[in-house]
């Protein structure tokens, strides 16, 4: 299980910081492709951690794969996050500050797939996003990269 802390005064102290990659990826009508977390039960944009030895790009690309099903390709930064407010701790006792940069990306293949990470995907029009239970700081992400012409740097 995975629990957020978000501007938490009892949020527990992070002891790790790795980077992590997430991908805002749109269907036609521009609607977004969101995940329901396994871990969190929430609703998230497909990414996740890097490895040691790939690239950040390797990492979405993987990431982005696993999770959907799909094939994609960065193709500009929507923005990087790393606010030390924002903490995600683990049953294992990882406590992570976040790290996320976040990449606009097209689809180049692959088929919609539910992993062991996910229990839904949808594609999800952005003025239906309030109805699903979506964490401020992913609710933030989309905003910025969908009314921001620059990258968010934070």
């Amino acid at each position: 299980m995975r629990r957020d802390h978000y501007r938490d005064p009892n949020a527990p102290p992070a002891n790790t910081m790795p980077p992590c990659a997430a991908a805002i990826i749109r269907d036609e009508s521009g609607a977004i492709l969101l995940q329901r977390r396994a871990d969190s039960g929430r609703w998230s944009l497909p990414g996740g951690k890097m490895h040691i030895g790939e690239t950040i790009a390797d990492c979405l690309r993987r990431e982005v794969l696993e999770e959907t099903g799909l094939h994609v390709e960065p193709t500009t930064i929507a923005g990087i996050y790393t606010d030390p407010d924002h903490r995600l701790a683990y049953d294992d006792g990882e406590v992570r500050q976040e790290f996320t940069v976040v990449f606009h990306t097209r689809t180049t293949g692959g088929h919609l797939r539910l992993s062991h990470e996910s229990t839904e995907l949808e594609y999800i029009p952005l003025e239906n996003l309030h109805t699903y239970d979506i964490h401020p700081t992913v609710h933030l992400r989309i905003h910025h990269a969908t009314h921001n012409a620059t990258p968010h740097i934070g």
